[in-house]
């Protein structure tokens, strides 16, 4: 795995790495301060990859796969299209900091920076009753943020494994947030559900991030600065 800081404007060398795709949804965005949080982590991605798949950067071509539930194209989990490769990558990004894994397996890593959030309100849509009753227990403020967003991390990572992303109901799959570290989450396609290892991972600076990988995957996450 690799993390990014991303701050100020993007320059010259990162724009040479977007591809035509690239720029298509870099025009539908809307804000600079977003454009240029796009603009950086694509040509992160890209050099990182490069060295991954021993293969230029620019010739790399990013896309999805097929959505696992209803095979659309255009909504389905990361992968790279070309060079053709059996490696699968999780991307993230939120304000400042920017994942990526890359993995033999199906992988999903998620990232939040840590903000105010209503967690009162968020709670009958996205925690399971024992997660509420957990909450409850952190001090109001940043602990309790914290501790909500690891749970929203760890949730969103494990449905981006399973390449459906935030499309079903979080309130029935469990987080286990009393479990620090690295905790067994099962979640999957309606009638196919699997257990996943998900690693809480450690980033300097104000964000909180989770990567799932399918349960019993050997070895530690490595996490590198990019």
């Amino acid at each position: 795995m690799w993390w990014w800081p991303i701050g100020g404007a993007a320059g010259p060398a990162d724009l040479a790495l977007l591809r035509p795709s690239d720029h298509e949804r870099l025009a539908r965005i809307r804000t600079p301060a977003r454009a240029a949080e796009f603009i950086i982590s694509r040509a992160r991605i890209r050099t990182i990859l490069s060295e991954v798949l021993d293969v230029p950067p620019d010739v790399i071509e990013l896309g999805r796969r097929r959505c696992p539930c209803c095979a659309d194209p255009d909504h389905g989990p990361p992968t790279v299209l070309q060079p053709p490769t059996s490696r699968w990558i999780g991307i993230s990004h939120t304000e400042g900091c920017g994942l990526l894994a890359v993995s033999d397996a199906p992988v999903g890593v998620d990232v939040e920076r840590v903000r105010a959030v209503r967690t009162d309100v968020l709670a009958s849509v996205v925690l399971t009753r024992s997660e509420d009753g957990y909450l409850r227990t952190v001090p109001e403020g940043i602990a309790r943020e914290r501790a909500f967003l690891r749970v929203w991390t760890r949730k969103e990572a494990v449905l981006k494994a399973v390449g459906i992303g935030i499309s079903t109901d979080l309130t029935v799959i469990e987080t286990h947030p009393r479990s620090a570290g690295t905790a067994r989450v099962v979640a999957g396609l309606p009638g196919a559900p699997h257990t996943w290892s998900v690693s809480d991972l450690s980033l300097p600076g104000p964000w909180v991030a989770s990567v799932a990988r399918h349960d019993g995957r050997p070895g530690p996450v490595e996490l590198r600065r990019a």
